[in-house]
């Protein structure tokens, strides 16, 4: 029998991120394997309640939300473990985080859940864990179960290939819907097969990836923004920014670190040095810049807030 005297409503909130700093394909285990660096970002965020419960049914609301049920499912089977009976419960989420815009609306949502469980089922889980649940729950996994420190994450193994030690130097973004003329209906990203990378590609990822464990380790800004922009640049190859030009020119024009995107999503942002004393000054030209090219939909946040 379960012991379910220390059970409770579990109760989490999961953040978002802003797309990627990096993503491309890189070495691990033999092989070149698929992975990201996120954009951790504080725009949006999803709540999550869970209310356990004897016998093996397990609701989730809204109902839709099937990557979530699953995922609450294998947590709490990774909780409670083998042969202690069957555990099920209610799951419901709330939140803002708009879908298909690259802001990694399921791994929020996948997150919460987990998260609701172990608090409920009072059974702490470690990130590597959570991180193997997620990539069960939904393939792809975005890497927001690390908390303390930024890594290169592979996203459909659920595997650290490296830790960096420490988390993104922080950095004032301007986000933005890079596709102004989708009126921020976002991506059909199932549509478009995983992008599939040349060997110069494959070359220019390695670089890219040195670059960044320096700027991590030396809290160089002005590096992760030229890791960004080069990692969107590779990318407009596999989903192209249609103002990538005029995008950049105004990242020129107003002092911008670099510009980054979600690599499967239609948001992108303007980076800027947080600790600039003209980064208000800044960030307000890039804002009028981007209106004046038809960009409307904008916001701004610090990573680290």
């Amino acid at each position: 029998m379960v012991d379910h005297s220390g059970w409770r409503v579990g109760v989490a909130s999961a953040p978002i991120h802003h797309g990627e700093i990096l993503q491309g394909v890189f070495p691990h285990e033999g092989q070149l394997t698929r992975g990201l660096v996120t954009m951790p970002c504080t725009v949006h965020t999803t709540q999550a309640s869970f209310q356990p419960a004897r016998g093996e049914e397990l609701t989730v609301f809204p109902a839709w939300k099937s990557k979530a049920r699953r995922a609450a499912q294998l947590a709490v089977e990774a909780c409670v473990g083998s042969g202690q009976g069957p555990v099920g419960g209610h799951l419901e989420l709330t939140g803002d985080v708009p879908l298909c815009r690259g802001f990694g609306s399921s791994t929020s949502d996948v997150l919460a859940a987990i998260w609701a469980v172990q608090d409920a089922l009072v059974s702490p889980l470690a990130p590597e864990s959570v991180a193997r649940i997620a990539v069960r729950a939904e393939t792809a996994s975005d890497s927001l179960m690390f908390k303390e420190s930024s890594v290169l994450f592979a996203q459909r193994e659920g595997k650290v290939i490296e830790d960096f030690g420490y988390r993104i130097p922080a950095v004032r973004v301007l986000g933005f819907g890079s596709r102004p003329e989708n009126d921020g209906k976002g991506v059909d990203t199932l549509a478009f097969p995983p992008a599939r990378y040349d060997d110069t590609e494959a070359g220019a990822f390695a670089e890219l990836h040195a670059m960044l464990r320096e700027a991590i380790h030396t809290k160089d800004v002005a590096l992760v923004g030229a890791v960004a922009t080069a990692s969107t640049e590779i990318n407009q190859r596999h989903l192209p920014i249609p103002l990538l030009e005029s995008l950049r020119a105004i990242e020129r024009e107003t002092g911008a670190l670099g510009i980054q995107a979600a690599h499967s999503g239609d948001i992108a942002g303007l980076l800027y040095d947080r600790d600039d004393p003209e980064v208000d000054a800044r960030t307000e030209h890039g804002r009028r810049l981007l209106h004046n090219i038809g960009i409307h939909e904008q916001w701004i946040f610090t990573t680290g807030d």
